[in-house]
């Protein structure tokens, strides 16, 4: 398998972990905490839910492969956006408090690697 298709499945597994055990099965309650200090309490526990689902979805889109430049720009918006919010409104509740960031930034940087590095020097050869 190649290092492309590694990190594929990589980032598929981020998510589905994400979504379908810490949020959708809620495994880990402190993502539903989070959603509920920024979101407030009302329908914390089904708008996490709906985040879980939505990070599977993410995950199948991965997967198939469709749109792979649009996909990996929408991880990096998501990630980002994600992390400064709960940086900013819920630091003490995140896994490695505010290094967080440094997790998200790496991840975000392995994503843009793959998309629009790796895939251009595959395109290149093809």
């Amino acid at each position: 398998m190649n290092t492309q298709k590694l990190l594929t499945y990589f980032f598929a597994l981020v998510w589905i972990a994400n979504g379908l055990f810490c949020k959708v099965l809620n495994l880990v309650p402190r993502h539903q905490d989070i959603v509920e200090r920024i979101l407030g309490n009302t329908n914390s526990r089904f708008i996490t839910i709906l985040i879980g689902i939505s990070e599977i979805i993410m995950a199948i889109w991965i997967i198939s492969r469709y749109k792979t430049k649009l996909n990996a720009n929408t991880q990096i918006i998501i990630i980002a956006i994600m992390n400064l919010i709960e940086l900013l409104l819920a630091p003490d509740l995140l896994l490695w408090g505010p290094f967080n960031s440094l997790f998200a930034i790496l991840f975000i940087s392995i994503i843009y690697y793959t998309n629009f590095k790796i895939n251009k020097e595959h395109a290149n050869f093809s």
